[in-house]
């Protein structure tokens, strides 16, 4: 089941430090921007991933193909892609041994994200950080 207890929520993102952001867009009237943007400022290192602009940079950050790319190691991979395609996303983050997969608003896959957490993946589903973290009163810029 994925995780919804503001507890492990908070839990999860007090964890993490780097993020890679799967769907990340260079066009700043896109959410996956803005989010992008805000968790930088709250501390954490976010690695945008988007086969349609790699090898641009965005908010100073390489941008990779895919995750498989990245070579370091990846505490959540946060999906700003629809439903149905979050299923890849779910399967590279499985493969290169992240921790987490968090689904944006309005994404949710059921069948990916039992694989991802038969895997041992934690899995939050249907929910933004840039809301969750102000909500729970996460800081890491200190951390």
């Amino acid at each position: 089941m994925p995780i919804t207890s503001d507890a492990e929520i908070k839990k999860l993102l007090e964890s993490a430090k780097m993020i890679a952001m799967v769907g990340a867009s260079d066009r700043p009237e896109r959410a996956s921007n803005g989010v992008m943007e805000y968790l930088q400022g709250r501390g954490y290192r976010v690695i945008p991933v988007n086969p349609q602009i790699t090898g641009e940079h965005l908010h100073g950050e390489f941008v990779f193909r895919e995750l498989s790319q990245i070579g370091e190691p990846i505490d959540i991979v946060d999906i700003f892609r629809n439903s149905e395609a979050a299923a890849d996303a779910v399967d590279q983050a499985i493969d290169i041994g992240a921790k987490a997969v968090w689904m944006q608003l309005g994404v949710v896959n059921e069948v990916a994200a039992a694989r991802a957490e038969a895997a041992g993946l934690k899995v939050v589903m249907d929910r933004c950080p840039k809301i969750e973290i102000p909500r729970l009163g996460v800081d890491r810029r200190n951390g």
